[in-house]
């Protein structure tokens, strides 16, 4: 299969190449387009044959549910057999935005799509290029990230190719996602809303408008049947195990560098996914290839917005082990910790 990429830069002037991903999507077939926080790989949310082709073209595993992304509050309650008060602000608050709700779902939804839940998760994305590719397809788009699974998720349509090549027919390119991480899910099942994966939109935003929220206890690392995307205990890996530093910024630098001596003491080759500041401070014990600069140390959405393509880079090094750096895990810092977390296995070293 041969894959093409369009690049979607005016969605009036491109009402062809949209009703040709919508024609894709109706018929069965796979698109991966760009949304707010990172590349989707969509299928018909409603086919569950097609919902099948997106765990072969990622390897994913079955029992790892899907989101369906719809393009407004009316598609909503197509899929959805009732929308909770709780569900009602949030929706008001944040949607269109990077969040998704666990809802009880209608019998309409297959079960392949929610891995045999009685609930589903549901996302209304705010790119323009994914709403209006929805609207094309006329369905509720299902659509995990647009990668191998367990590798990390792409935010540029390059990323998108490096791994679905000759997998899928078609990616929209909407150029570089602007998050950089997968949407906050929250489940609305319950009396208290519970967080399942951090995202863009903060515990602190989702506590002011709905007074009080939970952490689900998969985002600390217990092991639990998966309710949503991204609560498997491995997720977001690069190919070289990595080992998270935690603690003090300005701790930080002394640690890599004792870190990175022993590694190489014992014949390794480190490389190194920290802050401007921590592989400024290694360019003299380490090569600049293998030196992945994710932001400035405090900028946490310069850092969620590099994170991911950093780690896809770690790839093309030859490090055999990598050291990350960690960060707080206040406001979007959750969401960062939570995906650095899953990236290293939770093996961290407190400094």
């Amino acid at each position: 299969m041969k894959t093409e990429v369009v690049k979607i830069t005016d969605i009036r002037a491109q009402q062809a190449e949209l009703a040709r991903a919508g024609k894709i999507l109706r018929g069965g077939g796979l698109v991966a387009f760009p949304t707010e926080t990172v590349y989707g790989l969509g299928a018909n949310g409603l086919d569950a044959d097609a919902c099948a082709n997106i765990y072969a073209a990622k390897g994913r595993p079955s029992d790892n549910p899907l989101i369906l992304h719809v393009a407004d509050r009316a598609m909503v309650d197509t899929i959805a057999a009732e929308v909770p008060a709780m569900a009602e602000k949030l929706l008001a608050a944040f949607c269109p935005g990077p969040i998704t709700l666990i809802l009880r779902r209608k019998d309409i939804v297959p079960d392949r799509i929610t891995g045999g839940l009685q609930t589903v998760g549901i996302r209304m994305p705010e790119h323009p290029v994914a709403r209006a590719m929805i609207r094309a397809a006329g369905v509720p788009i299902a659509a995990p990230s647009a990668n191998i699974s367990g590798r990390p998720s792409p935010t540029t349509a390059a990323s998108v190719l490096r791994d679905m090549d000759g997998r899928i027919p078609l990616i929209l390119d909407g150029g570089p996602c602007h998050f950089g991480v997968e949407s906050t899910i929250v489940d609305c099942t319950e009396p208290v809303a519970t967080i399942l994966r951090p995202g863009a939109i903060t515990r602190e935003m989702l506590a002011e408008v709905l007074g009080g929220v939970k952490l689900d206890p998969a985002i600390v690392g217990a092991k639990t049947v998966p309710k949503a995307p991204g609560m498997k205990y491995k997720h977001y890996a690069p190919d070289a195990p990595m080992t998270l530093l935690e603690g003090p910024a300005a701790k930080m630098l002394p640690a890599f560098r004792r870190q990175i001596r022993r590694l190489l003491g014992e014949g390794h080759r480190p490389g190194v996914l920290a802050s401007t500041e921590v592989t400024a401070g290694l360019r003299d014990i380490l090569p600049a290839e293998r030196l992945m600069d994710y932001g400035p140390q405090g900028d946490l959405p310069t850092i969620a917005s590099n994170i991911y393509e950093k780690l896809i880079a770690c790839n093309d090094t030859d490090a055999d082990i990598l050291l990350g750096e960690g960060t707080t895990e206040q406001g979007l810092g959750l969401a960062i910790m939570n995906r650095l977390h899953k990236a290293s296995g939770f093996h961290s070293i407190v400094i």
